[in-house]
Parts: C-alpha cells; sequence; structure tokens
C-alpha cells in the first residue's frame, strides 16, 4: 500500500494507530483544530511548528517483524515512542491489544510497560555496578518478583541469549556484542508481548551486527514476539522485515513487503532507498513468472520445477542452466506459471 493508511486486520492485530500526529511548537492541538485536523505541510511550517509524526497510520500484526526506516529526521523514532507513549501523541488514536493508550492512566500505562513492552535501543544503558545477571533482572525486581525468582529467571535468558556462565560478570568486562546481548535480554525478562527495538545494532561492527541479527532471527523464531524495529539501513530492514514502513518528514509514504517496495516504489524517495538492493534476493518466482497460457506450450517434457515463493537467487542456477522454459509450481505442486532466462535477466539488470 503506497499511501501510508491503515491495514486493519482484525483479531490478528496487537497495535492499531489511526491518525497520529506528534507537532513541536506554542499550541500544535491548537493549530490542529484550526484546520480540522488536518493541515498541509505548508501550513504546519508556515505558523513555525516542526512536524516530527505526520497522519499516521498502521497496523502492527501480532508475531510480525515490522520495520520502520528513513533518513534521519523522518519521524521513525518519534513515532514508536508515541506507541508506547514514551512521548505524548499530539492527536490521534492507538489501540494496545484492545487499550485506548492515549486515554490510559498512568496506572495502566506503568502496568502495560513493566509486563506488555520491552524496548531495546542503540545506547541500552546497562547498569555499571549492577552483573549481567543483576541487569537482566532489573525489569522482574521493579515488577516486585523476589530475588531468587527473578535471578533464576535471569539464568534462563543467559542461556536464550547465548551468555551462559556470564551472568556474574559486568558490563565493562563484555564485548559490544555480548553488551548487547544483555540488553536484548533485560526486555526480554518480563516476557513482553510487544517488543520496541530502536537501532540496537547501528553501534556494533559489521561483523558483530550481522551475528546480532542473526541471533535476533533465532530469538523470533523460538519466542514468535510482535516486533516493530527501527533502522535507517534498508539491507537490515530487508534481512529481518515481514513488512516495512518507510518515513519521510514524519509521514508513512509506503508500507509493504520488501519485494513491494522493490517492483512498485511509491515516490523517487522510496525508490532511492532500493536502488542498490540485491534484487535476486528479495524478489520471489511467483513476481516475475509468466502467465501458464499462453507460455504453456513452450514447455518441454524434462522441463525442472521451481516453487514460486522461492527467491530468484535460490533458483537461478536451475533457471540459467536450462534451455527453455521452467515450470513454477505452488505448495500442492500444481503448475501456476513459467519463468526464463529472460525473466531472471530482466527482472535482475533491466529496472536498474
Amino acid at each position: 500500500m503506497a499511501d501510508g493508511g491503515g491495514d486493519t486486520n482484525g483479531s490478528d492485530t496487537t497495535i492499531a494507530c489511526r491518525n497520529i500526529w506528534k507537532l513541536y511548537g506554542d499550541d500544535p492541538a491548537g493549530l490542529l483544530r484550526k484546520h480540522d485536523g488536518n493541515p498541509t505541510m505548508d501550513q504546519v511550517k508556515q505558523a513555525g511548528y516542526i512536524p516530527a509524526v505526520v497522519d499516521a497510520s498502521l497496523d502492527v500484526h501480532t508475531g510480525e517483524i515490522l520495520v520502520l526506516m528513513g533518513l534521519s529526521g523522518s519521524g521513525k523514532s518519534t513515532l514508536v515512542r508515541c506507541l508506547s507513549r514514551l512521548i505524548e501523541p499530539t492527536a490521534g488514536e492507538i489501540d494496545f491489544e484492545g487499550v485506548d493508550l492515549l486515554n490510559a492512566s498512568t496506572k495502566e500505562l506503568i502496568d502495560l510497560r513493566r509486563h506488555k513492552m520491552g524496548m531495546v535501543f542503540q545506547h541500552f544503558a546497562l547498569f555499571p555496578h549492577r552483573t549481567v545477571a543483576e541487569n537482566i533482572a532489573f525489569p522482574l525486581e521493579v515488577q516486585g518478583v523476589d530475588k531468587a525468582e527473578r535471578l533464576a529467571k535471569a539464568q534462563e535468558i543467559l542461556e536464550l541469549v547465548g551468555l551462559e556462565g556470564r551472568g556474574g560478570y559486568y558490563p565493562r568486562e563484555l564485548s559490544g556484542g555480548q553488551q548487547q546481548r544483555v540488553g536484548i535480554g533485560r526486555s526480554l525478562s518480563a516476557d513482553p508481548d510487544v517488543w520496541f527495538l530502536d537501532e540496537p545494532f547501528s553501534a556494533l561492527d559489521p561483523l558483530i551486527r550481522r551475528e546480532m541479527q542473526d541471533e535476533f532471527l533465532r530469538l523470533q523464531r523460538l519466542l514468535q514476539k510482535t516486533i516493530v524495529f527501527i533502522t535507517h539501513d534498508f539491507d537490515e530492514a530487508i534481512r529481518l522485515a515481514d513488512r516495512i514502513a518507510i518515513l519521510y518528514e514524519g509521514q508513512i509514504v509506503q508500507l509493504g513487503r520488501a519485494e513491494d517496495l522493490v517492483t512498485n516504489p511509491a515516490n523517487d524517495y522510496v525508490e532511492a532507498f532500493v536502488r542498490d538492493v540485491q534484487r535476486d534476493k528479495i524478489l520471489t518466482v511467483g513476481t516475475i513468472m509468466g502467465p501458464v497460457n499462453g507460455s504453456a506450450h513452450q514447455l518441454s517434457a524434462n522441463a525442472p520445477a521451481v516453487a514460486a515463493n522461492s527467491t530468484i537467487h535460490d533458483v537461478a542456477e536451475i533457471v540459467l542452466g536450462h534451455d527453455g522454459m521452467v515450470r513454477v509450481v505452488d505448495g500442492a505442486d500444481q503448475l501456476v506459471g513459467t519463468v526464463s532466462r529472460s525473466d531472471i535477466v530482466a527482472a535482475v539488470y533491466g529496472q536498474r
């Protein structure tokens, strides 16, 4: 969807965000009232206000990794802080698991943050005077869990994030990647429903960053959390995301799968993000295949078959190594299309 609007998915939605605004200035709510809740960007800027989030609507589906990305100042971090109400939105609606978040009391918010939300930031702010185990157990301490139980839970988390045997270390005795694992472990100790991560790996060296992405995906396969993940790196986004929302000047300009963004960018800004990606590792065979009608007669008796949901990268050797059309099949092994060498060449090199 190129317009950045909501994408309601019924009971499959953990967070529903509608028409969120965050403006900085003397009387932002008054400005919105003056323009019936929908001022133009020219009107906002001419009035001297800074638009951090502009009329943002989206759903976060249960169990998905939704990545927010954009250049510095695009509003992605502000939007996440609005979703958790760490920042007070100027206007809009946020439904968090059936709770009207913007009208929740202070007590309700504290309870949600303690039990339902986990947060990991780029600067993970570990307590230097506490051991690794004590850092991980801290959210449980805030909840009032007794010491023996919270330290037992910390040991479970240490194993989960690959830090067995390091519970007695202090943060200064760990590498940057290990410290990040402690931050992740701390955010998981209260078993949150929703996990907010704001550029958690951006300060790490490239090799450690790749390792942490692998670890993150491993944890998600095990835990199946609902995740909102911020990054400015499109390669990281396509590696981790189920869907990607791209922001520009506070607005969601496109929301969809990485494949959607590559094949149908909403504007020049999105196109610039996807221009240099490895298309063969994103585009699926189903996207580039031709129809069965009109091409089935070109299939030879020994034509190999490839899955429609495979990436071009995964099937390139088969398709490029065959002289004619290749069969494309669905999960039930039924013929749904055909693909050829020329289709792959056009998809990977023809739209740069």
